[in-house]
């Protein structure tokens, strides 16, 4: 086949928030997108969770270039201040944004993307390589298709491959056996799946954002189905992570589902197990026993369990480019170059240095994992970034370097950081103290010395820091 005289599109892989922002900058720059989602409809993630409310307003949730091609239809932004579900953002802001001509006619809902290569090339062979297509390889109800296309935006994410409760990364002993009884991300507790919780004993591990909103959603239910009882296992030695920044955190209703959670424990509601790092799940008359690594030479248990929600984080889907030159970190799974930016063994604050097509480049020439893939397994990603992500992305795609280099990014502060040793005090670690070497990551009680030009949590003295990472 000849495909040089012919001009092809640019593959959006993945319908959701992102891929449909990307898809919209591509239009504005006059560049034809090809946009691949595995659902029946866009933003098929979404709809697993269709009942939580997020925690950033539509000022942040809706991308520029998709609102101008909107608002040129007659299409209204909702309220800037308004928190919506994710089951709103959908209908409300990205079904009317599919629907758009200039989207529709390029839309392949249904399509699963399984591998992405280069026409006639595998991973070995370089002489040439970056003036062949990309080839892009489908799972349809019609069975196998192929479509070429000039460059690769993989806006693919994480939630549908969720990590299993197994500490090591594996699944622990006995999790697919107990498959029926267990449910990753976040049930519709209160609404639709409300019978396989109500008067149970449930079990949630995890300790992100996720997990807090399952329990409170638990907290509810309890509150209307007596017998409902509430368990929490985190592999750390305390939920104060989880609590969150309060009433420090840039997006409040973040903040205010820490506090929530807080009081739930505050009040003896929650019962935790801190430091569970789960090996095996077996069964004891008829209910769940979760085993935990040994710890001290002590074995330990959870008993009673009817039901578990697996709360712990997603990781992204690598084998559709094992035929592309990507290079990912090795431990994070995300682009590499992205990594230190994002690590939350260093910091969490919820914000990260501005980042564009540089940071998201890989050796593959014309391929880029953007939006919460290019995370990999690292938390805290928000749809914002992903926006700004795609811009500098087609901008560099349409040889436009000087607004690709021109990254934007500034996002609501967590408050909180998770670099503090378990055994700081106040005057000492992490929060109003020395900070650790080498993190970026900020702490509330290090705003007065950062307002007064002082150097806070890991951050050098804002003169120092022209474009803070998650300073203020």
């Amino acid at each position: 086949m000849n495909l040089s005289d012919i001009t092809l599109p640019v593959a959006v892989l993945g319908g959701g928030p992102v891929g449909l922002a990307a898809a919209a900058h591509l239009i504005e720059r006059g560049m034809t997108p090809l946009i691949f989602e595995a659902a029946d409809s866009v933003a098929g993630n979404l709809a697993s969770y269709e009942q939580v409310r997020l925690f950033s307003p539509w000022q942040y949730n809706v991308d520029r270039a998709a609102r101008k091609l909107l608002e040129a239809a007659g299409w209204h932004m909702p309220p800037a201040d308004d928190l919506p579900t994710a089951g709103e953002l959908r209908q409300r802001y990205l079904e009317p944004l599919a629907k758009l001509p200039q989207f529709a006619e390029h839309l392949k809902l249904g399509h699963r993307v399984t591998e992405v290569a280069r026409l006639g090339f595998d991973k070995v062979k370089t002489r040439g390589r970056e003036q062949a297509p990309f080839v892009i390889r489908t799972h349809t109800r019609q069975g196998e298709r192929e479509y070429f296309v000039s460059a690769v935006l993989d806006a693919t994410g994480t939630w549908s491959h969720p990590n299993p409760l197994g500490a090591n990364g594996l699944p622990a002993q006995g999790e697919q056996q107990f498959a029926d009884r267990i449910d990753y991300g976040m049930p519709d507790i209160t609404g639709r799946e409300r019978q396989r919780y109500a008067g149970k004993r449930v079990l949630v591990v995890g300790a992100g954002h996720s997990a807090a909103g399952t329990l409170l959603a638990l907290a509810q239910l309890a509150d209307e189905a007596p017998g409902t009882v509430i368990v929490w296992a985190i592999r750390g030695n305390s939920p104060a992570k989880t609590f969150g920044g309060g009433e420090a955190d840039g997006l409040p209703a973040r903040g205010q589902v820490g506090l929530r959670l807080q009081a739930l424990h505050r009040a003896g509601r929650l019962e935790i197990h801190t430091n569970f790092l789960i090996r095996s799940i077996t069964e004891v008359d008829g209910q769940l026993r979760i085993v935990g690594e040994n710890v001290a030479g002590d074995a330990r248990f959870i008993d009673g369990i009817d039901r578990i929600v697996a709360s712990t984080g997603a990781r992204p889907d690598l084998a559709i480019t094992r035929e592309l030159r990507v290079r990912h970190d090795p431990w994070l799974e995300s682009t590499d170059a992205l990594a230190p930016l994002i690590d939350p063994n260093e910091h969490s604050c919820g914000t990260v240095r501005p980042h564009g097509h540089r940071e998201l480049a890989h050796p593959e020439i014309g391929y880029y994992a953007v939006g919460a893939k290019s995370y990999g397994r690292a938390p805290n990603f928000l749809m914002a970034t992903g926006y700004e992500q795609v811009r500098s992305v087609v901008a560099a795609l349409a040889g436009d370097l000087k607004a690709a280099d021109d990254v934007q990014l500034e996002l609501p502060e967590t408050g909180v950081c998770n670099t503090r040793p378990p055994e700081a005090d106040s005057a000492s670690g992490c929060c109003g103290g020395p900070a650790p070497q080498g993190t970026d990551a900020c702490c509330v009680d290090d705003a007065a010395a950062k307002a007064a030009g002082a150097a806070g949590c890991g951050c050098p003295a804002p003169a120092a820091l022209p474009k803070p990472s998650c300073c203020a």
